[in-house]
């Protein structure tokens, strides 16, 4: 009884000297017309202590007898300090100016957020400067509200999704339509993340009424990075690191698979357990099995230590009339799977003259080479042809030991592909892809007058990809007889694509 009463009074006395080390500080947080501001972030200075405003835009907080300043911030207002006092707190927040007058690109020039009545999201080269990724539709992960950005696989030059407030149709394409400095593009893969100066995502009918029907998906805008009158500048930007599998699924041991092997055969109808002794020995000596060393073929198939640098210089300067910038950007991907690696190449070259007051001409030229190595995702479709070409599957299902003599004793699709390694089934799907892609661009704006303008843009695009690919004898392809046969056998296969492009635009607008 002495002993609680003790823990009793020691407890109590913890607790007045926590209560005595801590303060309530309250307040109350307006705009300059004196509204309350709802869902402003109240945070204690050099702690984790935080809280929001009420719809009345009072706060009350606890925070540590130490702390003597408040962190105030809101969306569309400065951030501000203030230092605690003794009585209620009556903060004053100013709304952004800087945010309220950025401006953005739209479908017919540019506008100030101010002025806009449509909905469109923006995200600013700040925002991208230092994030470490190797396209631009990476970047913009999480980073724009009703805008999805999905990669469809782990491959270095994996299809990424980009969806504006999700799909509207079932049996079209539900891509947005892509603007870079003026043209339409398919996509924005050979765009190199430094070279973006802003890109902005339009979403509704009013903010995209100049493309049309094209427009129906949402529209990105990107504009790309220009030079700056005065001195020449040169930047370099650049990052490397290292890339490991984290985590590996648990299969069977050599004792569990020798032993499942033995149980097959006594409750199916595939073989007698009798037979099984060819392979895995006397059921009597199964023991054994848990002295044998397995291969880990998760380990051989996508344990190696991938590697990534990325790597973007520029030059830039110019004059009051005549303003350039030239970039080169290089990335190198080396993935965690075997057989596997990315390589791509940017140059740019871009210039802005105006000779005259009311002319401004801008030309731009760009070239990217795109070098993939390794298969990447199944090109197949179809639950059971992508299943039984997956190097993940084989990766876990493969024995664990080797076992020379071993055939498949059914349709199985599990002891089908016991009959291939992971390595092989790597080797069997292997893909060579090169693509270039050379862009020239230029365009005039006349001012005849003022508030007019009259623009007319032209481009120029050539694109060459070469595709080389080989089936050995554990793909779909060979199995489904796309390669026909040779001794009326499946013959393995290649097939050699060459592809060339040609996409010539020309738009002309006039704006008042």
């Amino acid at each position: 009884m002495k002993n609680r009463l003790f823990l009793l009074i020691a407890f109590l006395a913890f607790s007045l000297f926590t209560f005595a080390q801590q303060k309530t500080v309250k307040g109350n947080v307006k705009d300059e017309r004196g509204e309350p501001v709802i869902g402003a972030t109240i945070v204690a200075k050099s702690t984790t202590k935080s809280t929001i405003t009420d719809v009345d835009g009072n706060f009350s907080l606890t925070v540590p007898a130490s702390a003597t300043t408040l962190i105030v911030s809101s969306i569309g207002m400065d951030k501000k300090e203030v230092e605690i006092k003794d009585g209620a707190l009556v903060i004053i927040m100013k709304d952004n100016a800087y945010s309220l007058n950025e401006v953005v690109a739209i479908g017919y020039g540019t506008q100030r957020k101010r002025d806009l009545t449509g909905s469109v999201s923006s995200v600013s080269e700040k925002s991208l400067r230092d994030i470490p990724v190797a396209t631009v539709a990476e970047a913009l992960t999480g980073k724009m509200p009703g805008v999805q950005v999905t990669t469809t696989e782990g491959s270095p030059d994996a299809e990424i999704k980009i969806r504006v407030r999700g799909g509207g149709s079932i049996t079209q394409s539900n891509s947005p339509l892509y603007i870079v400095d003026g043209f339409a593009r398919d996509d924005i893969k050979d765009i190199s993340p430094s070279e973006i100066k802003s890109c902005d995502v339009l979403k509704d009918a009013s903010s995209t009424a100049i493309y049309g029907s094209r427009g129906a998906n949402g529209v990105l805008i990107i504009t790309t990075k220009s030079g700056e009158a005065g001195k020449t500048k040169i930047n370099y930007s650049g990052y490397a690191g290292i890339k490991n599998i984290t985590k590996e699924l648990s299969v069977l041991s050599p004792y569990q698979f020798a032993r499942k092997q033995y149980e097959r055969a006594l409750y199916g109808d595939d073989k007698v357990a009798s037979e099984y002794e060819t392979y895995f020995g006397s059921f009597g000596d199964l023991n054994l099995y848990n002295y044998m060393n397995a291969t880990n073929w998760q380990d051989k198939t996508f344990g190696r230590t991938g590697t990534t640098q990325n790597h973007s210089i520029s030059v830039t300067g110019g004059t009051k009339t005549f303003d350039y910038d030239a970039t080169f950007s290089r990335i190198d991907d080396k993935a965690i799977m075997i057989m596997s690696d990315y390589c791509r190449n940017n140059a740019s070259l871009k210039f802005n003259i105006k000779p005259i007051e009311w002319l401004k001409v801008n030309l731009a030229a760009r070239f990217s080479n795109t070098v993939v190595n390794g298969s990447g995702a199944n090109d197949v479709s179809g639950a059971e042809k992508s299943t039984n070409d997956s190097r993940v599957k084989s990766a876990v299902v493969y024995q664990p030991i080797q076992l020379s003599n071993l055939v498949a004793q059914n349709d199985d699709e599990d002891a089908i592909s016991n009959l291939y390694s992971p390595i092989v089934n790597s080797q069997d799907n292997n893909r060579y892809q090169n693509t270039s892609d050379y862009r020239l661009n230029g365009g005039l704006t006349v001012t005849p007058a003022k508030n007019w303008s009259l623009n007319s843009n032209f481009g120029w695009q050539k694109t060459n990809k070469n595709d080389e690919r080989f089936y050995g004898l554990s793909s779909y392809f060979v199995k489904d007889g796309g390669a026909g046969k040779r001794n009326n056998l499946p013959a393995p296969a290649i097939l050699l694509r060459n592809t060339y492009t040609t996409v010539v635009q020309n738009s002309n607008t006039i704006n008042f």
